[in-house]
């Protein structure tokens, strides 16, 4: 492969890993730009999948520091006090209905391919609920792998979502 032709290939796939990483737009937006530019998509999607689950540590370590830190400064702290408390309580409150059903819950709500619905919300969703960090990453992992499936199958177009919500 002549070395321009490489470098571009890098550079397509580098990008495909930070789009992943992008809240909101994370595996799905990669995957759609990987088909848009001529990329396999299997690569591309192992590519994606590293990049969006890069931050999930991060953001699960250090999202309820953040809110715990902030509820302690006179500016922001009662914003910040609304949002640790509201999720606890929450918490509790799903813990108590779902049991261990709430990691099957937020495995389904990272698998659906909406923005909004990925790894990012996900995982910050189970900081401030306080949820168990592995099984959370587990069920974070699981789902990103879903919706990327569910994207890779659409981008490929083996499964065509116009034509089931369109007719």
């Amino acid at each position: 492969m002549p070395r321009g032709v490489c470098r571009n290939v890098v550079r397509k796939y580098f990008w495909i890993f930070f789009i992943a990483m992008l809240p909101l737009i994370e595996i799905r937006g990669s995957i759609l730009y990987a088909s848009a530019h001529g990329m396999p998509l299997l690569p591309s999607m192992i590519v994606g999948l590293l990049g969006n689950m890069l931050p999930v540590p991060i953001i699960f370590y250090f999202a309820r520091k953040l809110l715990v830190w902030g509820s302690q400064k006179r500016l922001i702290g009662p914003v910040f006090s609304f949002f640790l408390n509201r999720g606890e309580s929450a918490g509790r409150k799903l813990l108590a209905k779902a049991g261990r059903g709430l990691y099957y819950a937020l495995f389904l709500f990272v698998a659906i391919p909406l923005p909004g619905t990925g790894a990012w919300t996900g995982i910050l969703a189970a900081s401030i609920l306080d949820m168990d960090f592995k099984k959370s990453v587990a069920a974070c992992l699981a789902g990103v792998i879903c919706a990327g499936i569910i994207v890779y199958l659409a981008a490929s177009g083996i499964i065509r979502f116009g034509n089931a919500l369109f007719g």
